[in-house]
This record gives structure tokens, C-alpha cells and sequence, in this order.
């Protein structure tokens, strides 16, 4: 199992609470003047989403209504997930699918901070949305 490879993804989402949401889609697009687009989307816990073009990453801007506080999401990408899935259990780090719903042949993991982390399939493209 040491040939398993992680490296990063074009993806980051920061989670957002309702409260805090317009200012924050304001900052992106009216103080840093980044391209900022509202996106379609179906997901049971973001009810909004904007996709802002940062440099040759995509953050999206979730608004999360249950939550508190913002929370900075992850990609990572692996030739073999259920590989990779595998390694990371035996190294006492489990999946956590349970926090987004996301495609099935993907995972959620938290580093031992709490940082959340979708792992998915190298030249794979798709929204974390």
C-alpha cells in the first residue's frame, strides 16, 4: 500500500453560514473583483452555491443555513479511490460520507483537525456541488 498518491484538486468550498453569505459573495466579486457566477444546484444541505475563478482553482461558495461558523472544504485526487480508501483506514482515517451527499464512487474524510476532504478519481472533473 505505499504506492498510493494523493495530489490536490482544483476545488475548495467554503462553507458558509446564511447570515454571513451575502457580504461574503460581495467581497469576492465587489472588493477582490474576481469572476464570480451563481451555479444551479440540488443538494439538501447548500441552498446556494457561486463559482469563483481563482486562478486555476474554482472556490465555491456554499450557503449552509444550519451552520455557525465557515469551513473550508478540500479535493483531493488518487488514480484509485477504493485503494486509497482502503490505505487511509488502515491508517485509522474513515470516511465520513454522511456529512454532503456527493457521487457515490467518491469519500469524505477529515484530517485529525477537522479539515474535510473529498477524495476522488484523477482527471475526473466535477462539482463538489
Amino acid at each position: 500500500m505505499n504506492d498510493i498518491k494523493f495530489t490536490g484538486g482544483i476545488n475548495i468550498a467554503i462553507k458558509i453560514p446564511k447570515s454571513k453569505y451575502q457580504q461574503t459573495v460581495s467581497f469576492y466579486r465587489n472588493i477582490l473583483k474576481l469572476e464570480v457566477t451563481e451555479k444551479a444546484i440540488k443538494n439538501p444541505t447548500v441552498s446556494k452555491t457561486y463559482e469563483v475563478k481563482f486562478g486555476n482553482n474554482i472556490i465555491w461558495l456554499d450557503c449552509v443555513d444550519n451552520y455557525t461558523h465557515s469551513e473550508t472544504w478540500l479535493e483531493l485526487k488518487t488514480p484509485d479511490v477504493e485503494k486509497a480508501t482502503e490505505y487511509l483506514k488502515s491508517n485509522g482515517i474513515n470516511t465520513c460520507d454522511e456529512l454532503e451527499q456527493i457521487p457515490e464512487e467518491n469519500h469524505w474524510i477529515m484530517d485529525p483537525a477537522g479539515s474535510v476532504f473529498i477524495i476522488g478519481k484523477e482527471n475526473t472533473n466535477y462539482s463538489l456541488d
